[in-house]
């Protein structure tokens, strides 16, 4: 039902990487581009070793993972993507940023017979703010915004099922169908949401965090405490204020600030100690340090 056999990926980080693998895995042709080097060779150097491990563990068959990496294409400019049936786009959470990659999209695929999908991995950012920025360009059959559809993956992308699929106020129904299968034909479980901030995941789980940053600075309790109750005490696999460290402190204090500004409401602001962390560098597992120490990263 979706057409598609080639999928391009434009961000090869950890969230670009892991869609690309599951595309390749699933049997699409995938094109991976990224607009510095170093994270193309990272992400062309990883693939072998991902898959690697999973041969080692049974959980694939060599020619399976070999087939797979033959799938993949790391290329230098975008205009490779003209190929492509879909382009899910996994860089950086900033408007402006997204803005500018769509239009550079939309601009090639308007040139191109077909209907493309433009998809964005956005876990917050309106998919109807992103899907504007193409609102002036013209393909050969329908207008680019019906084209732009939210497709949010969780991380690890290889282990986690869901996929939120977010319709924007132009997105056609046509495009939500083909993206719901093709999520499903990536071994997915596709779930609708509505275009509103946060969608479903971060308006539920950003503000948990949050609260856990809270009962941490008004000395309820120790990290380490509030992670464990909160894992025996509601049967969570990672507590909140280690998830937090794995999201990014940085992302989460992004993903607060579009709750609170799109939904007009200061509750969702990101808790000051929160803050404060980012402030001085300490995000996460990516720097090796937020709430908790990781010496090895």
């Amino acid at each position: 039902m979706h057409g598609i056999k080639t999928v391009g990926v434009v961000g090869a980080g950890q969230m670009g990487g892991g869609i690309a693998q599951v595309a390749a895995v699933a049997g699409f042709q995938t094109i991976v581009y990224d607009a510095y080097p170093a994270s193309i060779e990272r992400c062309k150097a990883d693939h072998p070793k991902r898959l690697g491990r999973l041969v080692e563990k049974g959980a694939m068959k060599k020619e399976e993972a070999d087939a797979a990496l033959g799938r993949l294409k790391y290329v230098s400019a975008l205009d490779a993507f003209g190929s492509c049936d879909i382009v899910i786009e996994a860089i950086v959470e900033d408007v402006k940023a997204k803005h500018d990659l769509f239009v550079k999209l939309a601009e090639m695929f308007a040139k191109i017979p077909g209907e493309q999908i433009l998809a964005t991995n956005t876990s917050s950012i309106s998919i109807t703010e992103i899907a504007a920025a193409t609102r002036h360009i013209k393909g050969p059959s329908v207008a680019a915004p019906e084209q732009v559809i939210g497709m949010h993956f969780f991380n690890p992308v290889p282990v986690m099922k869901l996929v939120e699929v977010i319709k924007g106020l132009a997105t056609s129904q046509r495009t939500t169908e083909r993206t719901i299968s093709l999520a499903t034909a990536m071994g997915k479980t596709p779930i609708p949401a509505n275009d509103r901030p946060g969608f479903v995941s971060n308006r539920v789980l950003m503000p948990m965090i949050n609260e856990a940053f809270y009962a941490w600075m008004e000395g309820v309790a120790e990290p380490a405490h509030i992670d464990e109750i909160m894992k025996l005490g509601c049967n969570v696999p990672m507590g909140p204020l280690r998830l937090a460290d794995f999201i990014g402190l940085d992302t989460c204090v992004h993903i607060m600030d579009v709750l609170a500004d799109g939904l007009n409401n200061d509750r969702y602001r990101a808790c000051p100690l929160l803050r404060q962390l980012v402030i001085a560098g300490r995000l996460g597992d990516k720097s090796g340090r937020g709430v908790f120490e990781y010496p090895k990263k």
